[in-house]
């Protein structure tokens, strides 16, 4: 019996020209290189220049996935931008997107899980396939984190950085079997009892103010490796897939020792681990579809691999989606 399954058609990314490094950082807030790579693994980060919007990031990173994927941006129906750093208060970003690329027709809205966007925004637009409502998706994630960081408190400012990353997602056949080219099985939690662990201190209905991004890292830092393997345990059980049959694992870019951590608790070998934290920094929502195209474009992942894509934010929020490539 045939099946409808969301595949992947096409991706593409995009970062802004200024480059922060950790040398850069050492001279505007007490931190260092060492210190930082040290509890991090990040180098450095792409910051977003003055006027240079979210939108104009995702916008980009859209057109290069329409190229990659051979599509004209008039044969999306639906756009779902993942991001926690809009234009404005509202509309959504992604009619910004939207107008951008020259689509009058279909949907667009925006989607807010902080780091775990991408991973929800992909499985709306997965649910939206299988249930007839589109056929074909572009799902973004989009990021200019910069502007919400104290760029006093060092132990948040030195983490982030912008971009944006975004991909082409269409309606194809498939068996039912985990042969299947698309997304496989996704998963998707939260639990609002740990918003004050990693927030931000305004809002419109709150402070009337954008505020700033707020963090305990310790205490993110010992529920993020639970979680991701929650979610990506769920995964195996729902397809009877394991650790073992994953041609990469491509986790949520917010810190190299999480990444590290949760892939040893998984069992998933070094060598399957896309790491690009090291050059982006923490790009939220921005960070799995930026590791993705960074490993297709360096011919790392193939057609008919198996990928685990995983994500932990703010909320808290965490899902995983596996997909065949």
């Amino acid at each position: 019996m045939s099946v409808i399954r969301s595949t992947v058609t096409g991706c593409g990314s995009f970062l802004p020209e200024k480059v922060l490094t950790n040398d850069d950082l050492a001279k505007m807030v007490d931190t260092s290189d060492e210190w930082i790579v040290q509890r991090t693994g990040i180098k450095q980060r792409h910051i977003a220049s003055e006027g240079q919007m979210t939108s104009d990031l995702a916008l980009e990173a859209a057109r290069r996935a329409l190229a990659h994927a051979g599509r004209d941006a008039q044969e999306i129906d639906t756009i779902i931008l993942a991001t926690a750093t809009p234009d404005n208060t509202f509309p959504a970003t992604a009619v910004t997107v939207q107008a951008g690329l020259g689509i009058n027709h279909g949907a667009a809205f925006d989607v807010h899980a902080v780091c775990s966007g991408f991973v929800f925004a992909l499985t709306t637009a997965d649910a939206y396939i299988r249930s007839g409502l589109a056929k074909r998706c572009l799902v973004i994630g989009a990021e200019t984190f910069s502007r919400i960081l104290d760029w006093e408190d060092r132990t948040t400012c030195v983490l982030f950085g912008d971009g944006a990353g975004a991909v082409v997602v269409e309606a194809g056949e498939g068996s039912g079997g985990n042969d299947d080219r698309g997304v496989l099985t996704s998963h998707l939690r939260s639990d609002g009892r740990h918003k004050e662990k990693l927030y931000v201190d305004g809002g419109p209905s709150s402070t009337q103010t954008v505020g700033h991004l707020r963090m305990e890292g310790r205490e993110v830092f010992k529920h993020a490796v639970g979680m991701i393997t929650d979610v990506i345990e769920d995964a195996y059980r729902a397809t009877g897939l394991t650790s073992d049959d994953l041609t990469w694992f491509i986790p949520h870019q917010a810190n190299k020792r999480i990444i590290d951590a949760s892939a040893r608790k998984l069992g998933i070998a070094p060598e399957k681990v896309v790491t690009t934290v090291q050059l982006h920094g923490n790009t939220s929502a921005a960070s799995i579809p930026l590791a993705l195209d960074t490993a297709v474009k360096d011919g790392r992942v193939k057609k008919n691999d198996l990928l685990m894509l995983e994500a932990m934010g703010g909320g808290f929020t965490w899902g995983s989606v596996l997909l065949r490539w």
